[in-house]
């Protein structure tokens, strides 16, 4: 017994005791094991902390986006109802100059009180006459105070915040639209609405002997477009 006790506890020349050289292989793999899946679960937590903040960083982009447009609107809706005022009081011109927006300069407000829609109208050679932007007006379109004209409208349907006719599937026969332009507001029925193929040209279905308005948009989840027609009913 004296013997063992004295080799167990022997320093070799190189200075490793045999008791250390006598680890059980086993509790090195053990704690192999252990590291690795403490570097493991280190990983996963740094990479599940970067997803969450960059779900987080998106989503107050998004809402950011969304709050900074509609003060956008809110302003330069706010720009032209003040133009239509100071034109109502004949103030001078340059006075007139001076309430203009740094905004959307609007030329015209689209009312849908049913489904909540109010949106200004840029003018057809404005750059941000763009379904990517606002409301269009087509090329084709006729301005409210033409007679029997045709005002004809576009926007986009979806989730997405440009998507302003989005709700335009709510409306039915009878309903109303309001157009305010040059200080007048007109106001049209809705007298038709129907689908048609999205190939990139429609067929307008209106009465030719009445000031319309046309509003197209996509239907959801298919091939087609929803098109709405009203006819003028009175201007004030």
């Amino acid at each position: 017994m004296q013997i063992k006790k004295i080799r167990k506890n022997k320093k070799r020349t190189d200075g490793i005791s045999e008791t250390s050289l006598n680890r059980p292989i086993g509790s090195l793999d053990k704690s192999i094991t252990d590291n690795s899946k403490k570097v493991k679960k280190s990983w996963l937590i740094i990479i599940g902390s970067f997803l969450i903040i960059l779900s987080f960083s998106i989503l107050f982009l998004k809402y950011f986006n969304l709050y900074k447009n509609d003060e956008k609107e809110k302003k330069s809706l706010e720009s032209f109802y003040i133009k239509e005022e100071v034109i109502n009081k004949d103030i001078k011109e340059e006075k007139v100059e001076q309430t203009k927006s740094s905004n959307y300069d609007y030329i015209a407000v689209l009312r849908i009180p049913k489904i909540n829609l109010k949106k200004g109208l840029v003018s057809k050679n404005s750059k941000y006459n763009n379904i990517e932007y606002n409301v269009t007006i087509h090329e084709l379109s006729s301005r409210p105070d033409e007679i029997n004209g045709n005002v004809i409208l576009m926007a986009h349907s979806g989730t997405a915040y440009i998507s302003y006719f989005n709700n335009l599937k709510y409306l039915n026969i009878n309903d109303h639209i309001y157009l305010d332009y040059n200080n007048k507001t007109y106001n049209y029925k809705i007298t038709n609405i129907y689908d048609v193929e999205k190939t990139g040209s429609l067929n307008i279905k209106r009465n030719n002997n009445k000031s319309t308005i046309t509003l197209i948009t996509c239907r959801d989840n298919s091939n087609k477009q929803i098109v709405i027609i009203g006819e003028i009913e009175f201007v004030n």
